[in-house]
């Protein structure tokens, strides 16, 4: 994100001795993208932030996936999740029984590009630092706080929490929280075409930099107790050769990584609210492009909200069908009344997966009963895909078996709904 900030205590020239009031000696971290080719920022720590006494490995949730195959759409009921407390804890002044954002995750979509799980939050997760790609968590519901190397983010119901890659932090619900992770092995960003040549958000993008919420102060300057000298753990997700390509280990360090006394540069966490999106409407149905929000590699997310709708009198403001020709699209359905989805038994809280190689669209009754509406009141967070997703454990386990026949009114074994309705 190359929008520049300074934040804490840094020194007027990079690289140089910059001491504290005692004469000791800030340790400088520079945490960049693409080699020295990107976005980056430098970081002044108390502590050496390389200085790890311990290693072990850290036991991931399962990430197995099942190939959508043979092909067909599905829908899977998030809601219905179960969530088991994990026992290792945050430190013990924290601590509060259930599960957390880090090790409570489980998966429902899957490729090589990018993984999509859920979990419902209620405690605190330990030091957590994602070394494959940068997170994307949509807060579903709740509230809370995300405190990070760079100082603390709050986030609330509908904001995105981006997360760049390699960022040490943990979250703290201050209520429930239902999480949906966005996990990339790339970076996520605004999409190119928004951007100017030099980075700034330009006039036709649905958002700009004020609506980026990115942290205000380091934690020490916030009276933290992160000088403390006794070993920290940090759990880290990265590259491996397993089947899923991704494992695990827990690293111990001498100093708290949330030493951080001040930075300056163009990569940090953020926050965006849905609220701040503003939604494009036209004369006829826009394609989904114009709802896009963010990007990474061989990945979108857009986001659909309420908005008026089309203004031709003779216009269908429900998508035409359509066939993914290179994507899949996954849209989670987080508010309203989803207009195109109705009889199909997809409320708040369901997934729809709609792969590339089928032909999708609303359900039949949809398209009539769509002529004449002028307003949607319809929250939902998209993600296609420009590989094949597969399904996680998570997907599995809550799918919805009769929804790939709802358009016909019956499948192979008469599973699918007899009629359609509007309701």
């Amino acid at each position: 994100m190359a929008y520049y900030r300074s934040v804490g205590d840094v020194p007027r020239t990079r690289h140089t001795a910059f001491r504290d009031d005692q004469g000791r000696l800030r340790y400088e971290e520079l945490m960049g993208e693409e080699g020295f080719s990107s976005d980056s920022s430098l970081l002044y720590h108390s502590g050496v932030p390389s200085a790890i006494v311990d290693s072990q490995v850290w036991e991931l949730p399962d990430l197995s996936t099942t190939p959508n195959h043979p092909l067909k759409p599905r829908h899977l009921k998030l809601h219905d999740l179960t969530f088991q407390v994990v026992e290792e804890r945050a430190p013990a002044s924290l601590e509060t029984p259930g599960a957390d954002a880090v090790q409570g995750r489980r998966l429902v979509l899957g490729n090589g590009d990018v993984r999509i799980s859920y979990v419902v939050a209620t405690a605190a997760s330990p030091l957590y630092r994602n070394a494959i790609g940068d997170e994307c968590v949509y807060v579903e519901a709740g509230a809370g706080t995300v405190e990070t190397v760079f100082g603390v983010l709050s986030y609330r119901q509908g904001d995105y929490v981006v997360i760049p890659r390699a960022t040490t932090h943990r979250w703290l619900p201050s209520e429930e929280s239902r999480l949906y992770p966005i996990e990339a092995s790339s970076h996520i960003a605004p999409p190119k075409r928004y951007l100017s040549r030099y980075g700034q958000l330009l006039e036709h993008a649905p958002y700009c930099e004020r609506d980026l919420h990115g942290p205000e102060a380091p934690l020490v300057s916030a009276g933290s107790t992160t000088d403390r000298t006794e070993d920290v753990e940090v759990l880290v997700k990265h590259r491996g050769n397993g089947p899923s390509g991704i494992v695990g280990s827990r690293m111990t360090y001498a100093t708290h990584p949330f030493d951080v006394v001040g930075w300056d540069g163009c990569l940090y966490p953020y926050t965006f609210n849905v609220e701040d999106f503003m939604p494009i409407t036209g004369k006829v149905h826009q394609p989904p492009p114009v709802h896009q929000v963010f990007e990474g590699h061989n990945f979108v997310v857009c986001n659909f909200l309420p908005r008026k709708v089309d203004y031709h009198p003779q216009s269908i403001p429900v998508p035409y069908y359509h066939s993914n020709v290179d994507s899949d699209e996954v849209m989670f359905y987080v508010g309203g009344d989803y207009e195109a989805r109705k009889g199909s038994g997809i409320n708040v809280g369901s997934i729809s997966l709609h792969p590339g190689g089928y032909a999708h669209g609303p359900q039949p009754s949809a398209v009539e009963a769509s002529i004449g509406v002028e307003f949607f009141d319809e929250s939902a967070v998209m993600v296609d895909t420009f590989r094949p997703l597969e399904i996680g454990e998570a997907g599995l386990a809550v799918e919805d078996p009769a929804y790939a026949w709802t358009w016909a009114g019956r499948g192979p074994e008469g599973d699918g709904p007899a009629v359609f309705s509007n309701s």
